[in-house]
């Protein structure tokens, strides 16, 4: 035990300590700000705040943590996923064509747009190779080469190469696709109606799981002699306590709060999809993943295949995105035939990048965080707008300015780090 104490590592001082934290974090303080001054302005009742966020959250969550593994693997933000979420939707239209609705429906969608992912995957995986330190402007361009070919396909291809007599999907005039295709009656809201809570008691399990996992934690912690971490686990408890208690009383009251409901299974896929990542990282790949990311040359003389890891990491981030796409849609019910997937990369890459992630760090608690303060400040912003400035269009440029913002703000700090990093050596 005394050799244990005296092997420990000093820590910073409390002043050090703080200012090291406000720096880290402070994209994600600045939005945690905007986000509660947002809310404040916007007068919205808790009610219709927790309804929105929970639709927005089980639609976007699962495309923001397609980004972790390629960050993992040092390829910063993989803005061609927006090639997954295209393999996704056109799963999606084709199984709306062939009018297969429900949970059937949504298998065969999956069943029919992961090979096609894992192919663009691959595509995508040996082209970033290539352009190794380039990957992030390397697949923001691919997305846009990638939309060109899609809408050829659909646009072009379907009705004249491509058979398809369908006077919903179809124009009038029997080639390409309408630009917007309606879901209602076969894959809307597939997934989130199989199961839903009241959000009260979706909150009280969720508090009892923080509880055990709180407990067991703070238990291995004290029997493993890593104390440094019995604050953040004692935080964890306390929390979990007090959302154990809200929940409870909220259930058992009238509050508008109980008529918000949640998709139990969609929430649970995103749960199963964090817990897959977590043990991901420490599996052999996540190993390798995290040595190609901090040293490729490293990674190479240790005998890792550096570009086959790297593919791998681009085909996974890939077939999520194409699943993560089922999701989104079929939660918003109906959708742009030729638009909605564009901005898939750009917001999923503002979410995590919210969240407090960086290009070259990224976490799962950066993935949740970052997906709910992002959309908190799209629900927020427009009726802010109003209220603040007479005109809600003001909060719609704030949430443009927002979403690219982020995203130049991000790499500006790192671009910046990397500098001083240098100079240190």
């Amino acid at each position: 035990m005394e050799k244990s104490l005296h092997n420990r590592v000093p820590r910073k001082p409390s002043k050090e300590r703080l200012k090291s934290f406000f720096v880290n974090n402070l994209v994600t303080i600045l939005f945690l700000v905007l986000c509660l001054v947002g809310l404040r302005l916007s007068g919205l009742s808790l009610a219709f705040y927790l309804n929105d966020i929970v639709s927005r959250v089980a639609r976007n969550t699962f495309l923001v943590l397609a980004l972790l593994i390629p960050v993992l693997a040092g390829m910063g933000l993989n803005f061609a996923i927006v090639l997954g979420a295209m393999a996704g939707q056109s799963a999606i239209i084709f199984v709306t064509h062939w009018g297969i609705g429900g949970m059937g429906g949504i298998l065969l969608s999956v069943a029919i747009c992961s090979p096609l992912a894992l192919f663009l995957g691959y595509l995508t995986g040996r082209l970033l190779d290539k352009a190794r330190g380039k990957e992030m402007i390397t697949s923001l361009i691919l997305g846009y080469f990638a939309n060109g070919v899609y809408q050829l396909f659909f646009l072009i291809l379907v009705g004249t190469v491509i058979p398809m007599n369908n006077e919903v999907l179809v124009l009038s005039s029997g080639v390409g696709l309408r630009s917007s295709i309606d879901l209602s009656g076969g894959l809307r809201y597939a997934i989130d109606d199989v199961m839903r809570l009241s959000f009260p008691l979706f909150a009280l399990y969720c508090a009892i799981g923080m509880l055990v996992l709180g407990t067991y934690l703070l238990i291995k912690a004290r029997r493993t002699g890593k104390l440094e971490r019995e604050k953040h686990y004692i935080v964890l408890l306390v929390v979990s306590l007090a959302l154990f208690v809200w929940s409870l009383i909220t259930s058992l009251s009238l509050s508008a709060v109980n008529m918000v409901r949640v998709p139990l299974l969609t929430m649970a896929i995103i749960a199963a999809l964090c817990a897959f990542t977590h043990f991901f990282f420490k599996t052999k790949m996540g190993q390798d993943l995290k040595t190609v990311g901090q040293d490729p040359h490293i990674a190479e003389v240790s005998g890792i295949n550096v570009s086959r890891r790297k593919i791998q990491a681009i085909m996974i981030s890939t077939l999520l995105a194409a699943w993560g796409q089922i999701i989104f849609l079929q939660n918003l019910g109906a959708f742009s035939t030729y638009g909605s997937h564009e901005q898939v990369g750009m917001f999923a890459a503002a979410a995590i990048l919210i969240g407090g992630a960086s290009v070259s760090k990224a976490t799962i608690s950066h993935a949740l965080l970052g997906t709910i303060l992002f959309h908190t400040l799209f629900i927020v912003s427009p009726l802010a707008g109003r209220n603040l400035f007479g005109d809600a269009q003001i909060g719609e440029y704030f949430r443009s300015f927002v979403a690219y913002g982020v995203i130049a703000v991000a790499l500006g700090l790192h671009a910046w780090k990397k500098l001083m990093q240098g100079r240190k050596k």
